[in-house]
């Protein structure tokens, strides 16, 4: 009787490869990790091209229209090199004008589409369509990090998810439908990956989340355990658990999506003693009470200058850093005015700003007062000439001192100088110190290792700086 081959019992004669593509913020790019690690675990390779894979996966954003067209274009580009195409992430889950899959309608040829962290899925579809290899050696798994899996950041920094979905309902935003409620991971299984991670080599350790300071909520803070010791499941005292976990290694903990809840004051102690990082990644988006209130935000503008203040007089070296939006409906010049008011007297140190884009399915598109585009691009230049003015003098501040930097490039061992970043630069979105070449002809350095610069000067929005 002869056989069947089908995807599910063939066993193939060479290692199936993957072609990936991932698009979007580092929530998006953790699903990657994920979805790569089981990938690797099961035995498949990873491909260097999009032509040269027996398929390509796509992780796709959908938050904004400038990054469903980038997702819609990549799937496209995929196709259009490879033919063979699962899609995933947040843009999988979106509806069109139709009330249909939106990739499907767009890209009819794609093999299979899913949402957001939707790892088995994804997985389950790749079977379908590339035989899982045979009797993989999982122990010989490149790039990998042990339990924390594989990482597509440079080794020395990873990032750390902790929860998945928002309970927030802002109208600009459509999070919630895409990724659901809030539901925190096990405080177990987050410390586990952390430890595995400093294990690993990994110097700096970036907590991510859509809503970090609510960690917890969902499941009334219970009680988890780590190390057979009992520890809550809140944001105070996971984050005293990675600084504790932190320390031996020398290494970083930064805080990013920290809402700026009553619950943060009590994280603040931990960065006035260096526990963690004194940087504090807040989305604020606006500052007058009125627009919050037509965004649906969780906290007014007063509150939130008046706790930042209050954390600055206790931890005097903290950095903040925050994202807005100008030109949302309704929003009137003296709104605006008060938001460029806010950014100059809370001296937010580093700051980014979109003009209001309407997203399809969010609340906001309901309301009145719409601006002309051309009125919410020219408030976003306002808004960016007013931030970089106050993160320009505030980076002046720091000529003359000695600052810890962690080098990112480092040619000829540090010898023709580098790129680096201090506590107050996250990877990609902040600025960089520029590291000189040092005084000392023996003062070499590598990517991964802390160094002792002196800022001598700044250039824009990064610091220039003598290593010592």
């Amino acid at each position: 009787m002869q056989e069947v081959i089908t995807a599910e019992n063939a066993i193939p004669t060479k290692t199936p490869t993957v072609g990936f593509v991932s698009l979007g913020c580092p929530k998006a790019l953790t699903d990657s990790e994920l979805i790569l690690t089981r990938l690797s675990a099961e035995g498949y390779q990873t491909s260097k091209s999009l032509a040269g894979a027996d398929l390509v996966i796509v992780n796709t954003c959908g938050f904004i229209d400038d990054a469903v067209r980038e997702s819609l274009d990549s799937i496209g580009e995929a196709l259009s090199e490879n033919g063979r195409v699962i899609v995933t992430g947040c843009l999988g889950a979106k509806s069109g004008s139709d009330g249909g899959n939106l990739v499907r309608r767009v890209h009819p040829k794609v093999l299979a589409v899913t949402g957001p962290h939707a790892t088995q899925e994804v997985m389950d579809a790749v079977h379908q369509n590339l035989p899982k290899p045979h009797d993989p050696f999982v122990d010989l798994i490149p790039n990998a990090f042990g339990v924390a899996g594989i990482k597509l950041t440079p080794r020395h920094y990873a990032y750390l998810k902790i929860s998945e979905g928002c309970n927030h309902r802002c109208t600009f935003c459509i999070i919630p439908s895409m990724r659901g409620d809030l539901v925190s991971r096990p405080v177990g299984d987050i410390l586990k990956e952390a430890r595995a991670l400093f294990d690993g080599g990994v110097k700096e350790l970036l907590v991510v989340s859509q809503d970090t300071s609510a960690y917890g909520v969902d499941v009334k803070y219970r009680t988890g355990f780590w190390d057979g010791k009992p520890i809550r499941t809140r944001m105070l005292d996971l984050v005293q658990a990675l600084g504790d976990l932190a320390e031996p290694y020398g290494a970083w903990v930064r805080l990013h999506y920290v809402y700026p809840y009553p619950s943060v004051d009590d994280v603040i102690p931990l960065m006035a003693t260096g526990k963690v990082l004194p940087y504090l990644d807040v989305p604020l988006q606006h500052s007058h009470p009125d627009v919050l209130r037509r965004m649906k935000r969780p906290a007014s503008g007063e509150k939130n200058l008046d706790r930042i203040q209050a954390w600055r007089a206790q931890c005097p070296e903290l950095v903040v850093r925050s994202t807005f939006i100008a030109g949302f409906p309704g929003e009137t010049e003296a709104e605006f005015e008060h938001l460029l008011d806010f950014v100059r007297e809370a001296q937010i140190d580093r700051a980014g700003c979109f003009a209001y884009s309407p997203v399809e399915g969010a609340a906001a598109n309901q309301l009145d007062g719409m601006l002309p585009a051309e009125l919410r691009e020219e408030r976003r230049a306002r808004f960016m000439a007013v931030a970089e003015q106050v993160s320009t003098e505030r980076l002046k501040r720091r000529v003359g001192a000695t600052m810890q930097v962690l080098v990112d490039s480092a040619p000829a061992l540090g010898r023709k100088g580098g790129i680096g970043r201090s506590y107050a630069d996250a990877p990609e979105i902040d600025g960089t110190v520029r590291l000189l070449p040092p005084e000392k002809a023996s003062k070499t350095f590598k990517v991964g290792d802390f160094t002792r610069a002196r800022i001598v000067g700044t250039q824009g929005h990064d610091l220039l700086a003598v290593p010592i």
